[in-house]
């Protein structure tokens, strides 16, 4: 599709479908001049225009011209609309310098604990992991970077990329009760490091959050750090979670228990994090092990992922339009509806 005129206003480029379309416009101002060229040689001939002047009005005349302002600038309007505008971002190709990382994002039912606090709010694991995760996003903006989720069973959210805006997008949409319950971090680690296979980059980083306690999935935790250790994938395992009491869901054989708007329901319970567990999956990769209650361990892992090597790949990302046909229709058509309206009613020609 020719993209042509393109006149950019930030992140936004506005372009035509059809530009050559757009050479219809010299019709409008020629149809002006014909419309104001001088009529035929005139039946009578008078000695003097004045008497006649009395008889009209000026606001008629002015009525007049703004008729045929409206007409020509609806017919402006359609002959853009044929052209077919379209408002979107504008970059197809970019050179990154980064690595490629992707996400492991717990999101089983015991995520759903009340011991964590967001801005001095009592929050859940699974929202203090999407913050952090936002954070660990916005701060690596030149690396692609993929996400996958996972509870009784992984699944990808996003692959990798680079456009970090629809990557967060995606990040909205993690819920709880995607999928069936439990906490597969063998199958989550697994399918995360078979994600990393860009030869072209040659650092690979896997961050694993989680509140660490194994119990789905076909693949034993050690095994998947294991073969994490022999592709050469840094492993970073974030641990979410304490041991103590805490507000936990209240959980029944179809999954947590919620009133009749929907709210899941709490009682304070003794919850255990097993860190002894997901410190044996991170020595075992030769990776690295941190605790998830504040930002801080996001910030050394900044600082580490920022000492790997870094390769510059070329990535394409397709463009994606909103069309203003529609728009720019219906300017027409109202344009022209009153144009008509005024020619038939209060500036209505009499014969």
């Amino acid at each position: 599709m020719t993209k042509m005129f393109d006149w950019l206003t930030g992140n936004s480029a506005l372009t035509f479908a059809h530009p050559w379309l757009l050479l219809l416009l010299v019709a409008v101002p020629l149809l002006a001049y014909l419309r104001g060229k001088r009529g035929p040689a005139a039946a009578l001939t008078f000695s003097s225009t004045a008497s006649l002047r009395a008889i009209g009005k000026q606001s008629a005349a002015r009525a007049g011209k703004i008729l045929r302002t409206l007409l020509l600038a609806s017919i402006a309007v359609f002959v853009i609309a044929l052209a077919r505008p379209q408002l979107g971002k504008s970059l197809t190709q970019i050179e990154a310098s980064g690595i490629d990382i992707i996400l492991a994002l717990d999101v089983s039912g015991s995520m759903l604990t009340k011991d964590f606090t967001i801005g001095g709010q009592e929050a859940t694991r699974v929202d203090a992991i999407r913050e952090v995760t936002r954070k660990f996003i916005e701060g690596r903006p030149n690396d692609r970077i993929g996400i996958i989720a996972f509870a009784g069973r992984p699944y990808v959210v996003s692959p990798m990329t680079l456009d970090h805006e629809w990557l967060l997008q995606n990040l909205d949409r993690v819920r709880i009760g995607l999928v069936e319950d439990g906490t597969a971090i063998g199958s989550a680690v697994a399918a995360a490091a078979s994600r990393l296979n860009d030869k072209r980059s040659k650092s690979h980083v896997l961050v694993l959050l989680t509140d660490g306690e194994n119990n789905a999935g076909k693949i034993p935790p050690n095994t998947a750090a294991e073969a994490v250790k022999a592709l050469k994938i840094h492993l970073y395992a974030i641990g979410a979670g304490i041991n103590g009491v805490a507000p936990a869901p209240i959980f029944t054989p179809k999954g947590p228990l919620t009133d009749a708007l929907g709210n899941v329901l709490y009682e304070n319970q003794q919850v255990q994090f097993n860190e002894a567990g997901l410190r044996e999956v991170a020595k075992i990769a030769d990776g690295k092990f941190f605790r998830a209650t504040d930002t801080q361990s996001l910030e050394q892992i900044y600082n580490d992922i920022d000492k790997l090597e870094k390769s510059t790949v070329s990535v394409k990302k397709y463009q994606q339009y909103r069309d203003l046909f529609p728009l720019c229709l219906m300017s027409g058509c109202g344009l022209l509806l009153a144009q008509i309206l005024l020619s038939q009613t209060i500036w209505k020609k009499l014969p």
